[in-house]
Parts: structure tokens; C-alpha cells; sequence
């Protein structure tokens, strides 16, 4: 397996199991990023959320979307040593204002994976 790949089976998109994220997981909050996190017994799986509600148009929420995953994706092992081997996790963006680069968002990014 690639150390910076995002392949499909690293994302999270059954519907159970983003119930069960939400009904038992935990948030952690740093800057304009959210995540909630649950720990998993067998895989590692993450999605990737943005509001409509803070961006009206589909073009500025896929651009919040697709630094959300790159961050990831050049960060992976950072979450991994915060959350452990196998985890489920949605990130979120949530401020209304577009980040400037991916540097903005790896920056909370991080920030967020260091967060005790």
C-alpha cells in the first residue's frame, strides 16, 4: 500500500457507519477544522464533510473538499499516531471563510493531530 495514497477503500461511506460515528464518536475542535473520531477494531476509514450552509456553491465546497483530503492524504501517519492503527473519522470545515491554500489547511490540520 502507497504511504500517501487515498485509495477507495480508506473512505468512509457506508451509511452505518457514519451513523454510529456520529451516535458514539468524539469531536475535537482546532480552528476552522472539526473532526469526530471512533476508534474501529478492523480498518481505517475517513470522510470528508463541508456545509452548505457556509459555502452556497458546489465549486467553493469541492475546493474545501478536495485541500481537506489532500491534508490527509500527505499527513496520514500524523493521524495515525494520534488515533491509533484502524479509526473512523469525518473532518469538517467549519468557517465560512475558503481557506487560502492547502498550507492554511494543513496547518490546523496538524495542529488538530498534535492536539492532546
Amino acid at each position: 500500500m502507497k504511504e500517501f495514497g487515498f485509495p477507495s477503500s480508506e473512505k468512509l461511506k457506508a451509511k452505518k457507519d457514519i451513523d454510529r460515528l456520529f451516535k458514539e464518536g468524539k469531536w475535537i475542535t482546532t480552528g476552522n477544522l472539526r473532526i469526530i473520531w471512533l476508534a474501529s477494531e478492523s480498518e481505517t476509514k475517513v470522510g470528508v464533510s463541508v456545509s452548505k450552509r457556509y459555502f452556497k456553491k458546489a465549486v467553493h465546497r469541492n475546493r474545501v473538499k478536495r485541500l481537506l483530503r489532500e491534508a490527509y492524504r500527505l499527513n496520514k501517519p500524523l493521524l495515525h499516531e494520534r488515533f491509533g492503527e484502524h479509526f473512523h473519522i469525518m473532518l469538517f470545515w467549519t468557517s465560512p471563510q475558503l481557506p487560502e491554500n492547502l498550507d492554511q489547511v494543513k496547518y490546523f490540520y496538524e495542529k488538530l493531530c498534535r492536539k492532546n
